[in-house]
């Protein structure tokens, strides 16, 4: 019987192999289980059938593109740590006032550079609530701006090879058929152009197919990400005497100025202009991150320590605990808190879900399961965790700001670009190079450098190269491209390049971007062959349309972010993406034609 099953599976494994990749396009599009799951059991029938054999299977593990992958998101990640984005968007926000306009083209100009010469992922990471605050500052829905946003930077993802892993892997798999490597420019001449019309195309669908609720009815919901804290200026400090509105940590992206103490009075508006004062107490709400990078300041005196002044900012030791709803406290004051009078600590913030406490640090009222900062020496910190009124006491997994690093991770990543650029090494092993000195140097911990990874896209992939790898065994690719040669053989070159594009962009709308490129970038290769026509245009073709994911918020991962942030509807993708679609798809379509 075995043999017989055996014999069976060999006769038709071509035809087995395309209803195992039907199943597991079926899976992508149901999403009952996460891509990289389908992705894994695709991967283990074709073992089990063994029509994949364990050798085939190690061996995709010596494609480079998924370690030049994980090296870019590493170097993306000390980049975020370094504040380099975010200093160039609290520049931008700091202009919104004054320049709206310009100020929103400026920060959708930085996300498309960004994007193209980071991955884009993380860049849409980092903006999101910058576009928030954009938004508020602007007096606009939060939702005009999120859909734009993932779009600019899948257009600049596109630009180079390195702004999106889908460019690096389609590259991978066209150079293991045989065809010349790509440089880090290479579509550079195409992405412009797809950038441009894209440009225009999203100015064109803004005003009609973007949905326009209230202003700030998003921003308003992130505010459980955001701390209430306050600073005391210190007379030896060198902020004594200057402008509030010159003050360095208070012009940050991430930071909100909310009032300025003086004596017993507490001012909220026209704030800028005021000369501060030694004593004077600025409040502000500001992101964790920003928090915690702020206590190496030594001119300022961060938090409450209800008279234990002598509890350093800037202690080791560094929790976060959540108020039970059986505190004593509930309804007081923080400055009337137990254990801050119980203990030598120092309270550095409060945090509320979807509220600003206030109006001060000191008199803000305690609710339930509000979240409180807490540093001080180790053996006081211990007793906090003995607190029954206490949740959730424990170190908090976010990590300041490494401004003064950034130097040396701008520098890293452009050595990674110059060296592949100038074909002086290979990306791969460039990026390695960049990663050893962003960890030797510490502008990233080596274990917050793991955690940069996407392991998700990282397993994704190995599984479909192993996918990939197992439909050429088994006469799968060879059975299509039979099939599709006579159909194409008398398409004009152009017509070869739009059908390859409309075929990947409708496969990435519903299936993963990845495993798009992974499947159709070899399949292409080989029909390009058959029929004697140039596979490079129709490459490009590929490596465009499996990014190119405007329709829907499930194609690219940037669109999925910005779905869940902004409170979408699905509909809402459709609208706008079917005609940026369109937009894009004939510019880069005849980009390709003329250029490549």
């Amino acid at each position: 019987m075995i043999d017989v099953a055996r014999t069976f599976i060999t006769n038709h494994q071509a035809i087995i192999g395309l209803v195992v990749l039907g199943l597991m396009f079926v899976g992508f599009v149901l999403e009952r289980f996460p891509a990289t799951v389908v992705a894994i059991l695709g991967t283990c029938t074709f073992l089990f059938l063994g029509i994949l054999s364990g050798r085939d299977l190690f061996s995709v593990f010596s494609n480079p593109a998924p370690v030049t992958i994980g090296a870019m998101f590493i170097l993306s990640g000390a980049l975020l740590r370094t504040g380099t984005l975010d200093a160039i968007a609290s520049r931008i926000i700091a202009r919104a006032q004054r320049h709206p306009r310009l100020a929103l083209a400026e920060m959708f100009l930085g996300v498309y550079v960004a994007s193209a010469l980071l991955n884009n992922t993380p860049v849409v990471v980092v903006m999101i609530p910058i576009m928030l605050r954009l938004a508020a500052a602007l007096n606009l829905s939060a939702k005009r701006l999120l859909i734009p946003l993932s779009y600019v930077a899948i257009l600049g993802g596109t630009t180079t090879l390195v702004g999106t892993s889908t460019n690096l892997l389609v590259a991978a798999v066209a150079e293991e058929n045989g065809l010349d490597g790509f440089g880090i420019f290479t579509i550079t001449p195409v992405g412009l152009v797809a950038g441009v019309i894209g440009a225009f195309g999203l100015l064109a669908i803004a005003r009609r197919f973007l949905p326009d609720d209230a202003p700030n009815q998003i921003a308003l919901s992130q505010d459980h990400r955001s701390f209430l804290s306050e600073v005391r200026i210190l007379k030896d400090g060198n902020l004594v005497g200057r402008r509030v509105g010159d003050v360095p940590f208070a012009r940050r992206a991430n930071v909100r100025l909310v009032g300025l103490k003086r004596g017993g009075t507490l001012r909220r508006t026209a704030l800028a202009d005021e000369i501060l004062q030694a004593d004077d107490r600025l409040v502000l709400r500001l992101e964790l991150a920003e928090l915690l990078s702020l206590r190496a300041n030594k001119n300022v005196a961060i938090g409450l320590t209800a008279g234990h002044d002598d509890v350093e900012q800037d202690e080791e030791e560094i929790v976060e605990a959540m108020i039970a709803p059986s505190h004593p406290a509930i309804g007081r004051r923080l400055i009337e808190i137990p254990f801050l009078s119980a203990l030598r600590v120092r309270i550095l913030g409060i945090a509320r879900f979807r509220k600003t406490p206030g109006p001060d640090l000191p008199n803000a009222r305690i609710q339930a399961i509000d979240r409180v900062l807490v540093t001080g020496p180790t053996d006081q910190i211990e007793q906090m965790y003995a607190n029954p009124h206490l949740y959730g006491v424990g170190s908090t997994t976010e990590r300041e700001f490494r401004r003064g690093k950034a130097p040396i991770a701008i520098g890293a990543l452009l050595g990674v670009i110059l060296l592949a650029s100038f074909n002086v090494m290979d990306i791969g092993v460039a990026a390695i190079i960049g990663v050893g000195l962003i960890l030797v140097t510490r502008c990233i911990d080596a274990d917050e450098a793991w955690d940069s990874i996407d392991g998700n896209v990282l397993v994704l992939i190995f599984a479909m190269l192993a996918v990939g790898l197992a439909l050429e065994n088994s006469g799968s690719v060879a059975l299509v491209v039979g099939k599709l040669t006579p159909v194409l053989a008398d398409v004009p070159p152009w017509g070869l390049v739009l059908a390859t594009y409309a075929i990947s962009v409708l496969l990435t709308e519903v299936v993963t971007n990845n495993a798009v490129a992974i499947l159709v970038t070899p399949l292409t290769i080989a029909v390009a062959r058959d029929l004697g026509v140039d596979p490079y245009p129709l490459v490009v073709a590929v490596m465009f349309a499996a990014s190119a994911s405007f329709a829907t918020p499930i194609g690219y991962q940037t669109n999925t972010l910005v779905y869940a942030a902004g409170n979408y509807r699905f509909v809402d993708f459709v609208r706008a993406g079917v005609p940026m679609t369109l937009f894009v798809g004939a510019a880069t379509v005849a980009a390709i034609s003329l250029l490549m």
